[in-house]
């Protein structure tokens, strides 16, 4: 089967390739400034793109042909990313964690993205988010805060999501937890005398319950890359999906794109495991009282379906000290998550400061103890008198 076309868009004024402009409608040219805008999606389409898709179907791999794609990719030896790139396009270094990678494509079928969610931020709006994050951490390396912002460039990168929709009705049993108090009689000493005193003892009185509860779930959203680590991609909320548009290789020019290395089922085994937290709290509600119990859960799901989706990351990867930190933007908000470097000389200096300013209270409230505790060692001349 014939693999997907591979998609440039040279410049009409100089030749250049021309880029996605976050935030616009348009294709830019770095060099000359040249402007094309992007074609809008006639609503038809729109509506067929966005279209979601039934699981029952994705999972037996039995979708319609226009539904899949075969791909050109090149697997990261350190972190295992699957990144997409075309014919002119070749990274030396994985954008996840900076590990050089040897491009070795391979083609392989997968379902085809349905929908992208445009760059909204640029580069440098989306350093200065992950600079000020990394001001706002307490014992941060300095260096590190200052060769992100004056660093290598951040990686522009579209992530895999899978999003899952469910109606699901679920029956529970379980118990209804009631407080009610006792009174008892306690023996106390207070300033060295016994009394006996009266006090209030909470206790729970538990009944039998049983119900049905109702939810439907709409775009229930799972990171589909192993690449990344699901709590920083987890993390990087809220995402605005009504601003998603049907995929067009437009709006990934200058960026790159990982194709999915977690398969729609294992996606949707996790977006149940969301969606099982969710029923829990609402059979809770529906259970009342002041504590619950749940007993036992049973869910029936019913028209299930799912979309593959293209949400915009910005990241770098600094490697700090012999480590490799990673660092994510979200390209729609700003929202910022990384993994925490820390600066141990930050930490020892803080950590001398407070011993110091705990041993000078100790010595203006009482020098002689402060003596005791410090014996031989010789006092600074403004604390010895």
């Amino acid at each position: 089967m014939a693999a997907a076309p591979e998609f440039r868009f040279p410049c009409a004024n100089c030749g250049a390739d021309l880029r996605y402009a976050p935030g616009q409608t348009e294709l830019a040219c770095p060099y000359c400034g040249f402007v094309q805008p992007i074609p809008a999606a006639p609503a038809s389409s729109r509506r067929r793109a966005l279209a979601e898709l039934d699981l029952a179907r994705g999972l037996a791999q039995d979708l319609d042909s226009d539904a899949t794609v075969e791909i050109r990719t090149t697997s990261c030896p350190s972190c295992g990313a699957q990144i997409e790139f075309d014919g002119v396009t070749f990274a030396k270094e994985c954008p996840f964690c900076a590990t050089p990678v040897v491009i070795d494509p391979g083609t392989q079928r997968q379902i085809r993205p349905q929908a992208v969610l445009p760059f909204v931020l640029t580069e440098d709006q989306a350093r200065t988010a992950m600079v000020r994050w990394m001001g706002s951490l307490w014992f941060a390396p300095s260096a590190l805060v200052e060769y992100a912002r004056k660093g290598r460039a951040l990686a522009g990168v579209y992530v895999p999501f899978w999003t899952y929709d469910a109606e699901t009705q679920s029956r529970y049993s379980g118990q209804r937890g009631e407080y009610y108090y006792e009174t008892r009689t306690v023996t106390v000493t207070v300033n060295g005398r016994r009394e006996t005193r009266q006090e209030q003892v909470q206790k729970t009185r538990w009944y039998p319950a049983s119900g049905r509860v109702a939810r439907v779930f709409d775009d229930v959203l799972v990171m589909a890359s192993k690449s990344l680590p699901a709590r920083l991609g987890n993390d990087l909320t809220p995402w605005d999906l009504t601003a998603l548009q049907p995929y067009a290789p437009d709006y990934l020019a200058g960026f790159r794109a990982e194709s999915y290395t977690i398969p729609l089922a294992d996606g949707s085994q996790t977006a149940k495991e969301d969606m099982t937290r969710v029923i829990q709290q609402d059979v809770m509600r529906d259970i009342g009282g002041d504590v619950q119990r749940i007993d036992s859960l049973d869910t029936d799901y019913r028209n299930e379906t799912f979309k593959h989706i293209l949400l915009p990351v910005w990241m770098a990867a600094y490697k700090y000290n012999g480590r490799s930190f990673r660092f994510l933007v979200n390209g729609q908000t700003g929202e910022v998550q990384g993994e925490r470097p820390w600066s141990v000389w930050k930490i020892a200096f803080t950590v001398l400061v407070v011993l110091a300013v705990g041993a000078a209270l100790v010595y203006l409230n009482d020098p002689n103890a402060f003596r005791s505790l410090t014996g031989s060692i010789a006092l600074p001349d403004w604390m010895g008198n």
